[in-house]
């Protein structure tokens, strides 16, 4: 008999924050459970209260350094309705044209560095090369020229446009600081042109990179990377994706629509459940109920990501992404799409889309508008505000007394809306990868982390407030070394 024992990923790379994966193999060696634990906490629901609520937009911005733009725009679009105040048109076509010149620079971020280096350099190769420098290697500098100069022009424009080119400092109650010149909107137009080519470069790189190799064909569509879980994101009048406003629509694990609600009504959609093994909370669908890590239509478990986005939309609203969006399905089998690697392409969809709208809007006659910005003028209460991060659909909820200071925060984050399927995948990957006298080696571990690197997750951004009791140990010593004491609680969880 072999004794129980435990496999475990610490770190787990390619991803913001810090994590680990623990995988519990049964007297045969086969896999019994695998978890992924999120060992660190911010508490930005916490020490935001007692805070002026117009700091929020540059306060929240803070949670990370990967994706502020969302949580500044989310907090923005909060204070709007805390404030009782409608932004001008302008105002509103600006934010969501910063937004999708973010959306195409993260986007660009996670294909090229975090999820990328496992197709470009397959799930096997050496450690030491799977990352930028790696793909770097193998596709050229004139690849990688590229993709410096996406993000170069990406980051110089949220600068142009936000102030800052990595926390914004732009968004206030009833619109922006600042507005564009007709300069500067020839500027954002040429270099988004270059934008959209660079999509359609970098999808024609997936299609012959990826689809082209029947290995990763196969990974793609193999069983341990497919969940039938429910699917949120955010949609148009015309239930066409879009990333900055709309109504959030959930569909079934059939593609059938479940739910299509304002995001103020979020409340009455989504519930939160607690585990004590973790710092993040696992939000489900409160009609349908928590069933534990399960999936299926009887688990309130839903996806929030890219491919989610897709499966709940009636189409992209941009010609290009438009015909992409098809090609998807046609080739994946038709709607709903439940294969987790497959959000890899979704996100290069949207990365067209991003790029098309980009374009649009800065093409659009009142996007140098003068009005940008109606100032409030009723007492503040409680405001929603919601946006497409591109990991998922998230939720700022702030409620104030009559000042304006902050009495109760809510934040439900992209990665917090996945943390629940993140885990099913990396389960059910352990459990189809790791059999019964197989070599538990670096790559096979690596292609486990592939279930939760297509997520994109952002830990940081996903752990507000305290669910729970980690497992802690703290251990005092003395200037040479000498352990005086040793602190702990809840080691029985780790």
């Amino acid at each position: 008999m072999i004794a129980t024992r435990k496999v475990t990923i610490d770190p787990i790379t390619r991803l913001e924050g810090h994590g680990r994966i623990d995988i519990f193999l049964d007297e045969e060696g086969a896999v019994d459970n695998a978890f992924l634990q999120v060992p660190e906490l911010r508490g930005f629901e916490r020490f935001c209260l007692g805070r002026q609520a117009e700091d929020m937009p540059n306060l929240t911005a803070r949670i990370c350094g990967v994706c502020p733009e969302a949580h500044h725009m989310a907090a923005t679009k909060a204070l709007d309705a805390v404030f009782h105040v409608d932004p001008p048109p302008t105002a509103k076509k600006l934010r969501e044209l910063l937004y999708s010149i973010f959306y195409a620079t993260d986007h660009t971020t996670h294909f090229y560095a975090l999820g990328g280096p496992d197709f470009v350099l397959g799930p096997d190769a050496p450690r030491a090369e799977r990352n930028i420098l790696g793909v770097v290697k193998a596709v050229g500098m004139e690849v990688a020229s590229k993709v410096l100069k996406m993000r170069r022009d990406g980051h110089h424009l949220i600068k142009l446009m936000g102030g800052r080119g990595v926390h914004p400092n732009w968004g206030l109650p009833g619109g922006v600081s600042r507005g564009l010149n007709e300069e500067q909107r020839q500027e954002i137009e040429a270099r988004g042109l270059e934008a959209i080519e660079f999509a359609r470069f970098t999808l024609d790189l997936f299609h012959k990179i990826v689809l082209g190799n029947p290995t990763y064909v196969e990974l793609i569509l193999n069983e341990a990377f497919v969940h039938k879980t429910y699917f949120m994101g955010t949609v148009d009048e015309n239930n066409k994706v879009n990333f900055y406003d709309g109504l959030i629509r959930v569909v079934d694990p059939n593609g059938l629509e479940f739910a299509k609600y304002p995001a103020s009504d979020y409340l009455d959609y989504v519930a939160e459940h607690v585990e004590p093994w973790s710092y993040l909370k696992f939000p489900y669908l409160k009609k349908v109920g928590w069933r534990g890590l399960e999936d299926g239509p009887d688990s309130g478990i839903y996806r929030a990501t890219p491919l989610a986005r897709l499966n709940v939309a009636d189409g992209m609203a941009t010609p290009l992404a438009q015909a992409e969006y098809e090609r998807f399905y046609e080739t994946l089998g038709g709607k709903p799409v439940h294969h987790t690697l497959a959000t890899h392409w979704a996100r290069l969809i949207e990365l067209l889309y991003a790029t098309e709208r980009w374009v649009e809007l800065a093409r659009d006659p009142e996007i140098t508008g003068e009005e940008y910005r109606v100032l409030p003028t009723e007492t503040p209460t409680e405001g929603v505000g919601c946006v497409e991060a591109p990991r998922g659909t998230l939720t700022h909820h702030y409620w104030t007394d009559e000042r304006g200071v902050l009495t109760r925060v809510n934040l439900i984050v992209g990665t917090t809306n996945n943390y629940a399927p993140i885990n099913l995948s990396v389960r059910d990957a352990a459990k189809g990868l790791i059999q019964k006298g197989k070599v538990v080696d670096d790559g096979l571990l690596n292609t486990i982390e592939m279930a939760f690197r297509a997520y994109d997750p952002c830990m940081a951004c996903a752990t507000h407030n305290l669910p729970g009791q980690m497992p802690l140990e703290v251990r005092l010593r003395r200037p040479d070394g000498e352990v005086l004491e040793v602190l702990s609680q809840n080691l029985d969880l780790a």
